[in-house]
């Protein structure tokens, strides 16, 4: 019997929604893989060391790792109204030479962070700092850092800490591109090969589907795994993250994808990326 596949995704709801009923033997015909619970910028590193077969991965992690995964066009995270926030202390704030608390440098949030700020912040930041996403809103509560990029559900929950919304990087992208927000890829190892990837994007593109026809069915491990978050605030979690895009990536994701990579090697943030190595 062949071993299970080894995948990695976060604790957050809208993995754990999308991925119940694989991760649980439900999928028929598919054997329930061996999960990985981490980060993103956890899985960004797993994912450049090739340690997995699958991974939640960061749009803008892609550029370095296509050689040996490839973008699988479902299960992942792109949409509308649901871009990374800078937030900080005080409304209206200075950035300029300022300390910046990021989830990763290899994050899709830090290059729409880095697009935005191009224009909108032209005397660049004091210092960019590296922190787990759930520890940036207390590092700009308590003056660690004077501003944050928050992803997931902060975009619910910022206002309990007493912090002001400076910039949403998802409005100034979709803004300055029409297109939907590229967050979070699944890949999988090209050594697979072509039909075991097929049957893999299809084993996940049916759990999708499981999620949306029962939701209740994955509600106490999705509940389990989010880290003390209220309830509703899961349920807002998921119904921004998992849309039409999670099912099949289609034209418009597949482009928002390529403009996101193009743009960021364009202003020198991530090596350039062959078209070709995104198909699937």
């Amino acid at each position: 019997m062949a071993e299970p596949l080894r995948i990695a995704y976060s604790p957050c709801p809208n993995d754990t929604f999308v991925f119940h009923a694989w991760a649980h033997g439900l999928v028929p015909g598919a054997a329930a893989p061996e999960v990985t619970f981490a980060d993103i910028d956890i899985t960004n590193g797993l994912a450049e060391r090739g340690e997995l077969d699958v991974l939640k991965i960061s749009y803008g992690q892609l550029p370095w790792v296509l050689d040996e995964y490839a973008l699988l066009p479902c299960g992942g995270a792109l949409g509308r109204g649901c871009g990374p926030l800078v937030l900080t202390r005080e409304p209206g704030a200075e950035l300029t030479g300022r300390r910046v608390a990021v989830p990763s440098e290899r994050s899709t949030a830090y290059l729409l962070f880095r697009l935005w700020a191009a224009k909108a912040v032209p005397g660049g930041f004091g210092e960019i700092v590296v922190l787990p996403f759930h520890e940036i809103m207390p590092a700009v509560r308590d003056g660690r850092v004077d501003a944050g990029l928050v992803i997931h559900e902060a975009r619910f929950t910022y206002q309990q800490y007493g912090l002001h919304k400076l910039a949403d990087m998802g409005e100034a992208w979709e803004r300055d591109t029409g297109l939907p927000i590229p967050l979070g890829a699944i890949v999988a190892r090209r050594s697979l090969g072509a039909e075991r990837l097929r049957e893999l994007a299809g084993t996940i593109r049916t759990s999708v589907e499981l999620a949306w026809q029962d939701p209740s069915a994955s509600r106490p491990y999705v509940l389990a795994h989010a880290q003390e978050m209220d309830p509703d605030v899961a349920d807002q979690h998921i119904a921004l993250y998992v849309n039409e895009f999670t099912a099949d990536l289609g034209e418009a994701g597949c482009a928002a994808v390529r403009g996101l990579l193009t743009r960021a090697a364009a202003e020198g943030l991530v090596p350039e990326v062959d078209p070709e190595a995104l198909a699937f």
